[in-house]
């Protein structure tokens, strides 16, 4: 990948991020996570925010790809990147802050919706866009498993 404006390709890849941390310091997670009783194949703490800023910096990278298209498909699919952004900041919040486990699995659906027409969207901007989503569609799959579980067991 060649990055033709590091004016637009910073900004693109420090949002996603700054969302996340922002999401993380409302939600006060990692703290709450230690108290849980939690499912077979929950991931030990350290590994969440590891995994997070992996797949932050990817849809960063993958936005600024659909940025710097020509495609008239274009601003359709940040739209949806948009929002399925604000849906990822606000889980957290809703999960760890306000500990409801049933709305935010249901709040993780939608999201995971989203995430799949943004997967659809930015395939037909730049086919590159969309692969760097797989991993993301893949930990809100898994996410699903385990909000679900932690909402039975807690």
């Amino acid at each position: 990948m060649k990055i033709k404006n590091l004016n637009t390709f910073l900004p693109a890849l420090l949002i996603p991020i700054a969302v996340g941390i922002l999401s993380a310091l409302f939600s006060g997670g990692m703290k709450i996570y230690t108290t849980f009783n939690k499912p077979p194949l929950s991931p030990p703490g350290f590994i969440f925010p590891i995994v997070w800023l992996f797949l932050y910096a990817l849809m960063g990278v993958s936005s600024y790809l659909i940025y710097e298209s020509n495609s008239p498909y274009r601003e359709a699919a940040l739209k949806t990147y948009i929002l399925q952004l604000f849906f990822n900041f606000m889980w957290s919040i809703l999960f760890f802050r306000f500990s409801l486990y049933f709305l935010a699995l249901m709040w993780l659906f939608v999201m995971v919706a989203l995430i799949l027409i943004m997967i659809y969207q930015f395939y037909h901007v730049k086919p590159a866009a969309a692969y760097l989503q797989i991993p993301y569609l893949l930990w809100c799959l898994f996410a699903i498993y385990l909000n679900f579980m932690i909402a039975i067991l807690n």
